[in-house]
């Protein structure tokens, strides 16, 4: 068996993250948020999963990652948790469960990891919530970070247009990266950031830069699972490749399976006890 075999078949850990950013192995992340698909994600190789407060629009049909609660998102975690044998799996902190307060936040971290079994959190922000990051990395937790586009700011911001093109905020995103980078983070997701500005960031820090819609120059990338496999419809931004058309499969298959029914012709005498 190779060296690069055994690799493969570690564990996934947040030291072995940055042991691939080191070497300059790219990083493959992706969401999951059930049991059945996590298997799959966690088989086919990929090195994170992570448990994105997106379930909120993939998964329970809200037009925004806000309404989702701390016990849906453990709910999904635990799910995730049970299908995974080698993926390191991050669950995002929802809206409200850590801007408030650092005690509040760190109450919550502490439920994502005691009641889902998930191995680290992830939290949306810099400076503004340095203090909760902390408490939490000072309970052992591990915190990936989020800048750029943070879709729990969409109020905020008002839009989902790529972020960091003006001077001043692409200097306070440099900045906190460093910062996250500093206090103890274990890696950080930049969304929707010009390429050139992604890539100065992941050369910057020591941490792993996951990008999405952040271009080619950063440690690793992560994609919504079902937006990657096809199965949502209408969302086309420009960073999405679509690996699949699982969502026509479906409809084709569950429409055969109709007529099928409707005809008669299932369940066929093979097919009856």
């Amino acid at each position: 068996m190779s060296t690069n075999t055994v690799d493969n078949a570690r564990k996934v850990t947040t030291m072995r993250l940055r042991e691939m950013k080191q070497r300059g192995e790219k990083i493959a992340m992706l969401t999951a948020y059930d049991y059945s698909m996590a298997r799959l994600v966690d088989e086919a190789g990929i090195d994170v999963i992570l448990v994105g407060d997106s379930a909120s629009n993939v998964m329970i049909g809200n037009p925004t990652t806000l309404p989702i609660t701390l016990d849906q998102m453990i709910y999904h975690a635990r799910c995730v948790v049970n299908g995974c044998s080698r993926a390191l799996v991050v669950c995002d902190m929802p809206f409200g469960s850590y801007q408030g307060n650092s005690k509040e936040a760190l109450a919550s971290a502490i439920r994502i990891m005691k009641e889902s079994g998930a191995e680290a959190v992830k939290m949306e922000g810099g400076a503004e919530i340095r203090e909760s990051i902390e408490r939490i990395l000072c309970a052992g937790i591990p915190v990936m970070g989020h800048l750029g586009l943070t879709p729990q700011s969409i109020n905020k911001f008002g839009t989902y247009a790529v972020r960091a093109r003006q001077e001043a905020e692409a200097r306070k995103l440099i900045e906190d990266a460093r910062m996250l980078d500093e206090i103890g983070c274990f890696g950080l997701v930049l969304e929707k950031v010009p390429a050139e500005l992604a890539a100065r960031v992941a050369a910057e820090v020591s941490i792993p830069v996951i990008g999405i819609g952040a271009g080619a120059g950063v440690d690793g990338q992560v994609l919504v699972l079902q937006d990657m496999l096809g199965i949502t419809k209408g969302f086309s931004p420009k960073f999405l490749r679509r690996y699949a058309d699982l969502g026509t499969a479906i409809n084709k298959a569950i429409g055969a399976y109709v007529e099928d029914v409707k005809n008669v012709a299932f369940p066929s005498p093979e097919e009856q006890y």
